[in-house]
Order: C-alpha cells, then sequence, then structure tokens
C-alpha cells in the first residue's frame, strides 16, 4: 500500500453511528466498512504476480462507505456545500443527496449553501447564505445548473478559513473540477495549520472526466450522451446536402473523453480529433484535409467531431491566455478549421455545405440523465459517509465500479487522458474508419 494513498483523520471515532447495519456476510444486511478494506489499482494478474514475487503490496484505494462508529456528534454538526468552477449535469443532484443523507441518515440538520462558489467565503462579495434542507432541496434535482450558483478564480484562502471559523462549520463539502480541488486542498492546509476539526471533503466534477485516479466524474455520462443525440442531427444535416460537412465541437480542454465516447454511442462521426492525438497534419497526402476530400468524393458527406484542446499546435503566434481560474485557454479550432476546409475545398474547385455547431454550454446545462443521476446520489452518499467519520483531505470516487476515498493532492495537478494504445480509442478508430494518425 502506497502512504500517499492514506486518508487523513481527524482523530478517534467513539461515537456510534446512527445507521444500524450488519456485522457479517450472509445475515441479508449491508455490512459496515471497515478502513482496512482497499481497492486494488491494477487489476491484471501480472501487476498481483509481480507484487507476489516481491512480497509487496498494489497501490490501493480505501473503500467507501458507512463506518460503524463515526466522528461527529450528529446533533452539534454543522455541514457547508459549495459549488465550484463551470456548470455541469448532475450538481443539484448531488447537493440534494448530500443534504438528505445528511438530515435523514445521520441527523445532522445544519446545513448551508455557500452561494457562487469559493466567493461565498469572501465577505466583500456579500452573497448571502443558503439554508439546505429537505424540504428547499426536493425537486432541485430536476433541473440543471446549480442552486447555489458558481464562480471561478482563486480567493483568499485564510479569509475563507476565517469564514468557516465564524460560521461553525464542521464539514466542507466542495464540489469540482481540478481548480476547485486545488483550492480545497489549500483549505485543508490551513485548516491542518490552525489545529482546527474541520473535514474537507472533495465531490469530483469535471464534465470532461479527466480527474486523475477517478474512473468517472458526474456529469460526464450526460454528456457523451447529450452529444451523441446531437450528433444524430448534425449527421442528418450533413446528408441533407450534397457535399455536406458537419463540424461539431464538443468541450474537452486536454482530454478527448466526451468525444470519443460520443463517437462510440452514434457510430455516425467519419473523423474525430482530440487533444491526445498531438500535431495531426492538415495538408499532404496524408493529412486531414485530403482524407476529408476522399470521403466526400466517395460519400458526399461527411461528420467531423473536435474537442475543444485539439489542434492548438496549429495556430501561429499562439499568445498563452488563461482564465481567472488559471486554465490555459484553447484558441478556437472548430472556428480554425472550419475556415480551413472552406479555404481547401474552394481551391480544389470543389462545391461542399459547411455547418458548425458549438453546443457546449447548452450541455453543460442539461439536467443528468437517470444513469447520472444515480451515480450522483452514490457519490454524495459515500461522501457524507466519510465526512461524519472524520475523513479530511479526501474525494470521493470510483474504482472497478466501488466507490473509494482518494487524497485529495493525489488527484489534482495531472489530468488523466486517453491512452492512445488503449482499446477505447482502438474501438473509436474501428467506428470512424480514419487512420491511426493524420500524418505524411
Amino acid at each position: 500500500m502506497s502512504p500517499n494513498f492514506e486518508i487523513k483523520s481527524l482523530g478517534k471515532n467513539t461515537i456510534k453511528s446512527p445507521i444500524s447495519l450488519g456485522y457479517v456476510k450472509g445475515d441479508g444486511i449491508y455490512n459496515y466498512i471497515q478502513d482496512s478494506e482497499r481497492i486494488v489499482h491494477n487489476r491484471s494478474l501480472e501487476c498481483f504476480l509481480k507484487h507476489k514475487e516481491e512480497g509487496t503490496l498494489p497501490v490501493s484505494f480505501e473503500k467507501a462507505g458507512p463506518r460503524e462508529f463515526i466522528y461527529f456528534e450528529p446533533a452539534k454538526t454543522k455541514a457547508a456545500i459549495v459549488t465550484c468552477g463551470g456548470l455541469c449535469p448532475g450538481l443539484n443532484n448531488v447537493i440534494r443527496s448530500i443534504v438528505m443523507e445528511l438530515f435523514y441518515r445521520y441527523g445532522v440538520n445544519k446545513v448551508i449553501g455557500i452561494r457562487y462558489g469559493f466567493e461565498g467565503l469572501i465577505p466583500s462579495y456579500n452573497h448571502p447564505y443558503m439554508e439546505l434542507n429537505p424540504e428547499n432541496v426536493d425537486d432541485i434535482h430536476l433541473h440543471g445548473g446549480s442552486i447555489l450558483g458558481s464562480s471561478r478564480g482563486d480567493q483568499s484562502v485564510s479569509e475563507m478559513v476565517d469564514a468557516l471559523e465564524r460560521l461553525n462549520i464542521n464539514i466542507l463539502f466542495c464540489t469540482g473540477g481540478d481548480g476547485t480541488l486545488k483550492g480545497a486542498q489549500l483549505i485543508y492546509e490551513e485548516v491542518a495549520k490552525r489545529g482546527l476539526k474541520i473535514s474537507i471533503v472533495g465531490v469530483p466534477k469535471t464534465i470532461d472526466n479527466d480527474i486523475n485516479y477517478i474512473e468517472k466524474s458526474f456529469g460526464f455520462e450526460t454528456a457523451f450522451t447529450k452529444a451523441s443525440e446531437i450528433i444524430a442531427d448534425a449527421h442528418n444535416e450533413a446528408k441533407g446536402y450534397y457535399n455536406g460537412i458537419t463540424i461539431l465541437k464538443l468541450m474537452g480542454r486536454d482530454s478527448g473523453f466526451i468525444a470519443a465516447h460520443a463517437t462510440l454511442a452514434m457510430q455516425e462521426v467519419n473523423f474525430i480529433l482530440i487533444p491526445e492525438m498531438g500535431e495531426f497534419e492538415l495538408e499532404g497526402e496524408n493529412g486531414f484535409l485530403n482524407l476529408l476530400k476522399k470521403r466526400i468524393e466517395l460519400k458526399h458527406h461527411a461528420m467531423i467531431v473536435i474537442a475543444e484542446g485539439a489542434g492548438q499546435h496549429l495556430f501561429k503566434n499562439h499568445i498563452i491566455e488563461k482564465d481567472v481560474s488559471g486554465n490555459i485557454k484553447p484558441d478556437d479550432i472548430g472556428i480554425f478549421l472550419k475556415n480551413k476546409i472552406a479555404d481547401f475545398f474552394k481551391q480544389q474547385s470543389i462545391p461542399v455545405s459547411m455547418k458548425y455547431i458549438d453546443p457546449s454550454y447548452i450541455i453543460r446545462s442539461s439536467p443528468a440523465i437517470a444513469n447520472d443521476s444515480k451515480f450522483c446520489s452514490q457519490l454524495a452518499q459515500n461522501a457524507v459517509h466519510g465526512a461524519m467519520a472524520g475523513k479530511t483531505d479526501f474525494v470521493v470516487g470510483i474504482w472497478s465500479d466501488i466507490f473509494t476515498y482518494i487524497p485529495i493532492p493525489a488527484t489534482i495537478g495531472k489530468r488523466k487522458k486517453i491512452d492512445m494504445e488503449s482499446e477505447l480509442w482502438w474501438n473509436v478508430l474501428e467506428a470512424t474508419g480514419q487512420p491511426m494518425e493524420f500524418r505524411n
């Protein structure tokens, strides 16, 4: 077991959990989870045999779930929830499920919502807090967005922890992506420095599915489902015209998971471009444009999907800009590719009908589909179990279809990307029929 994957605790758990569960397998009752229960990172037989031969333990994650003894006394516990970063399907589902789990399973009846991200903890913004209870969150899961609102950008860590102290917060649930988790880590460090007994919990939210050591983040399944529906309509648009070409730009600043999964789901895409492909070529015999031309001459229509972070090498004299969260802002590859394709076919004297679609913010604001909604509830419930047990500086995730706790530092700083030698990418290439690379 790597010490980097051990979950920190606020102290000894001495309070019997109000959740009554079983102790032995076979009695028909779900059992309490022991801290010693681990989920192995690498499931291959090769890895198992290697560690067996070396006499070492493989990297593993702590299993999530309810503990028999908890740290916080429910009647005296006050929790807060904050949602940060870009909007994402499922945010309201997570808020609702955290509130419901705290109220009905643990008896925690003091929960507040922090408005507009971490800004809500800074007095100068003057954002009011929102009392959260089962009544006012009852139907929010039916709607997209976040009832708490969101924001991007760094805030004063000391001021945020001051606010947590003033409010007598015992548990802070931070729902967001890489930037939010980095902020949560800084809050934890300040809390620890002050010797405060506040649990800092991350619920990973990234529509791009690019958080390390987490198989799937909430909102991702809704995103690629909605994207696949748009692909179907965009494909009809392309087929409806002689030499019709439709370009669909999807989310994916660093990773192409949405584009890849949507392409596999719909099977109508002829070309897909993602950031992991690196520096593909437009010109030349084996360049993208010439292969697109062959497709148009053969079938007289083409459907192209491109992730927003793909093809950044094509921009000359690129000036690196960052958003308020510190993320590099990619140049608009969708518009760039649309213009390049139009110019190319004009030079070839081949008439084409071009359509360009960018549905990113519509997808981000969609309500969660059924499977994502279920997933949000499970993440939220397990986040509450970990928090009530006094665990801190952790993210709730999933690995091998089992819910886990991962230290926040292990999940930040490095984006999860599609392995270009993976079965997923090979499946995508089989579905599109495109070559493995666009290079001369």
